[in-house]
């Protein structure tokens, strides 16, 4: 009996250790040279309805049921999809618009798990034109979630997923 109780309590020392070493935020971006003025690149990228053109996870599935809430491309915009195991179900909302510059979005997922997470699309002037495009999110992972993170790596994962999707943008606005 005392030797379960204190394997027990061992599995559960185990655990908080490993909850109070594991990560708990992470920060995930990704950035790509378009061949478009900033403006033109912004213009598009604003309008959330756009990413149906580019982003990986509309390419995952592209059956998923969206709805809309709000005026595309002003703040408090709001879209919301449900989709396949690879894309679950969750809302992205425009939190802030700084013109020719950056898009803050929030992401709110509720299927396979629920977070938030805050997203941003970020453009800068490269010389001749063209558009330096900076796809980031981040947010925090509350224990004992955070130490899954410990094996699953997120920068590798989301990162490529980002990778592809900007690749994708590229291809699409340089058409």
């Amino acid at each position: 009996m005392w030797t379960l109780a204190y394997i027990l309590l061992g599995i559960l020392v185990f655990i908080v250790i490993l909850g109070l070493i594991a990560p708990k935020k992470y920060n995930v971006k990704r950035s790509i040279v378009i061949n478009r003025p900033v403006h033109e690149t912004f213009r598009y990228l604003r309008m959330i309805k756009n990413q149906d053109h580019w982003s990986p996870w509309k390419q995952k599935d592209p059956n998923m049921k969206q709805t809309f809430e709000g005026a595309d491309g002003k703040v408090g915009f709001i879209s919301r999809w449900e989709g396949n195991k690879d894309v679950g179900v969750g809302e992205q909302e425009i939190k802030r618009i700084i013109e020719n510059d950056i898009i803050n979005t929030e992401l709110r997922f509720y299927k396979p798990w629920k977070s938030v997470s805050d997203a941003y699309l970020k453009v800068d002037s490269v010389d001749n034109g063209k558009t330096n495009v900076t796809w980031g999110f981040s947010g925090k992972t509350p224990f004992p979630f955070n130490i899954f993170m410990m094996f699953f790596s997120m920068e590798k994962t989301v990162g490529k997923d980002f990778e592809e999707g900007l690749e994708s943008l590229k291809n699409t606005l340089e058409k």
